[in-house]
């Protein structure tokens, strides 16, 4: 199963709303109301009333990422990944509140720091499937996007067909600067998700769940993510190995006995 991740927007929801989506989130992995809040003030720090405060309604308020949240760097359910070492990406539909050259460049730069701390490359297609589909449209998939102010992108854990997969919905406004939805920052937190990582706790983490902007010049991966991203290849090495070793104990021992 792919699991998708949304990001909102800047926009102001209504508590209504805002109280929704994060209840509705943190209802999945607990059932009483008390429970749900109780561990989602925990998860941002805060005071652990079980009501509807000041401060908890503040932080449901900021933009953010839809997906279940976690605690430190983390991984999705079954730990999926890339089982190669260069992957191919295609934009298929470009946003025309950019230039098509600023695009191309602000995804290279997204992707290149994952690429700086893995043995992981990544080569841009024009044609035919690429392993991360990268599209700018109102589209319908099974999480559709919901028009200007609210959902900004979502992408998809790795695997074949839509796995790895990022959609930009092109309602909103994108920008390289701190106006409007920086293309870079949301396209790397994206790719997080693209690599294998879920949400951290950690609030200087890219892969934090609430959006902020900061200063894309010279960004580089924040060291909880590169933790997680080089455990991510890590763990995918040591199954590796397991098969081959495997594999080869069975072939072994069958050839001895026949």
């Amino acid at each position: 199963m792919y699991l998708p991740c949304h990001v909102f927007s800047f926009a102001a929801h209504s508590c209504c709303c805002i109280c929704f989506v994060f209840l509705y989130v943190f209802s999945k992995m607990y059932h009483s109301f008390d429970d749900t809040l109780k561990k989602m003030q925990e998860f941002f720090g805060l005071e652990m009333t079980g009501q509807l405060d000041s401060n908890t309604l503040e932080v449901m308020a900021r933009p953010r990422c839809g997906f279940t949240d976690v605690t430190r760097y983390s991984h999705f359910n079954g730990q999926p990944k890339w089982d190669k070492t260069v992957l191919t990406y295609r934009i298929t539909d470009y946003t025309p509140d950019l230039s098509q050259s600023d695009v191309d460049a602000t995804i290279a730069k997204a992707l290149k720091i994952y690429s700086d701390v893995i043995p992981l490359d990544f080569k841009q297609i024009d044609s035919g499937t690429a392993d991360i589909m990268i599209t700018f449209r109102k589209h319908g998939d099974f999480a559709p996007f919901d028009g200007e102010g609210r959902v900004l992108a979502h992408a998809f854990s790795p695997g074949e067909g839509i796995g790895g997969d990022a959609h930009f919905d092109e309602d909103e406004s994108w920008t390289l600067t701190s106006a409007g939805a920086n293309l870079f920052l949301v396209a790397a937190h994206e790719f997080g998700h693209a690599m294998g990582l879920a949400h951290s706790q950690v609030q200087t983490a890219l892969m934090y769940p609430t959006y902020q902007y900061v200063n894309t010049e010279g960004y580089m991966l924040p060291d909880d993510d590169k933790q997680g991203v080089q455990h991510c290849l890590f763990l995918n090495s040591i199954r590796k190995k397991l098969t081959i070793t495997t594999t080869t104990t069975t072939t072994t021992t069958t050839t001895t006995a026949i």
